[in-house]
C-alpha cells in the first residue's frame, strides 16, 4: 500500500468516515470543500496538489472569518456558529502554523536574500513571502513582519 498520502486522499478519506458516522455538519463541509477543489481542477484544468489544496483551504476559513463577524454584528449568533463550526473543520486540513517569531525570523532572512531595503521593496518581498510560507503562516501576520522588517 502506498505510504505517501496526500492531503486530498485525506479530505476523501473523511468524507466517507463522516458518511459512515452520520456526521452530516462535518459531511457538509467536507462536501464543501471537495467541490471547491473539484471547481479548481475543472477550472484550470490541473490536478492538485497539497499547497494547491491548502490555499483553497485557507480561502474558505478565510471566508468563514468573515461570515461569522457579518453575522454577529446582525445578531445573528446561529449562523455564525454554524459558520465558526465549519471554520473547525477545515482547520484540521491546514498543516501546523508558525508563530509571530518564527514568520519574522523568517522574513527578515527573506528580506536579507532579496537585499530589500525601506517601503519600497514590500512588494517585493511580500511575493516572495507568499511563494515561501503559503499555508505555512497566516498572511496578515506576514504582511505585518514585512513591513517591520523593512521599517526598522
Amino acid at each position: 500500500m502506498d505510504t505517501t498520502t496526500t492531503l486530498k486522499d485525506r479530505i476523501t478519506q473523511d468524507m466517507k468516515e463522516a458518511m459512515r458516522a452520520k456526521d452530516a455538519e462535518r459531511l457538509a463541509t467536507i462536501r464543501l470543500l471537495l467541490a471547491a477543489m473539484k471547481q479548481k481542477e475543472v477550472d484550470e484544468r490541473v490536478a492538485l496538489d497539497d499547497a494547491a489544496v491548502v490555499a483553497i483551504v485557507d480561502k474558505l476559513i478565510k471566508q468563514r472569518k468573515d461570515s461569522i463577524t457579518a453575522f454577529q454584528q446582525a445578531g445573528r449568533e446561529d449562523l455564525a456558529d454554524k459558520e465558526a463550526a465549519e471554520q473547525r473543520v477545515l482547520q484540521a486540513y491546514l498543516p501546523e502554523r508558525m508563530d509571530a517569531e518564527a514568520v519574522l525570523t523568517a522574513v527578515r532572512a527573506l528580506v536579507a536574500k532579496l537585499d530589500a531595503k525601506g517601503p519600497g521593496d514590500v512588494g517585493r518581498v511580500m511575493a516572495a513571502a507568499k511563494a515561501e510560507l503559503a499555508g505555512k503562516a497566516e498572511m496578515s501576520q506576514v504582511s505585518a513582519a514585512v513591513k517591520q522588517a523593512l521599517a526598522g
